[in-house]
């Protein structure tokens, strides 16, 4: 997935800019937001982490884009992923990225984790700079876009839950295993971007 850099950049802007945005809403539900970072390179790449593993944690030891609950403080969305992200990774993104947009809503499909609303924020920044990862972060680290969309590392993920055994789509690149919310994004951000 080679793109110039300007180009896809630029065709992540316009497309987010065009389209109507898909939102949910749900009275119990807790607000959150993520930050879909992608580097403005001929071969872009997304900053992803790997959640420490925590017992209180329901989504202790997953791949994740780095993100979390909004705060009263946080003027919007895109500001509750500024801010997750620099706690996550040290990455500034109101200083070095540009918001690009937003992608559609998700939630989880799980009753086995809390009521989220989580809206995927669009940013930009010029490479992979620097990212190191905080107490609640195993690793942060940059993937190659190409990896994520390839159909070579999609497979079935299988686990057991209180209610049975289920099968998920995932995408397993850089010892990650890419599964739930997290896969829905990406396979989200990769048709936009096929599209």
């Amino acid at each position: 997935m080679t793109h110039d850099a300007s180009g896809l950049t630029g065709l992540l802007r316009s497309t987010l800019e065009r389209r109507v945005i898909a939102t949910l809403s749900d009275e119990g539900a807790q607000r959150a937001a993520v930050a879909i970072v992608i580097t403005a390179e001929a071969e872009p790449s997304l900053l992803l982490v790997k959640r420490q593993e925590r017992a209180a944690d329901p989504w202790s030891g997953h791949a994740a884009f780095p993100g979390g609950f909004c705060s009263a403080a946080d003027r919007d969305v895109s500001a509750t992923a500024e801010r997750e992200t620099e706690e996550e990774t040290g990455l500034p993104l109101s200083s070095v990225g540009e918001r690009l947009g937003q992608l559609d809503d998700v939630y989880p499909r799980s009753a086995q984790v809390p009521k989220v609303i989580v809206t995927p924020c669009v940013f930009a920044v010029p490479g992979m700079l620097p990212v190191v990862p905080t107490a609640e972060i195993e690793r942060a680290l940059w993937v190659p876009l190409s990896q994520l969309a390839t159909s070579a590392n999609r497979r079935p993920f299988v686990i057991e839950l209180p209610g049975g055994r289920r099968e998920f789509d995932s995408i397993h690149v850089e010892s990650l295993v890419i599964w739930g919310l997290t896969e829905r994004i990406v396979s989200q951000l990769v048709s936009l971007i096929e599209s």
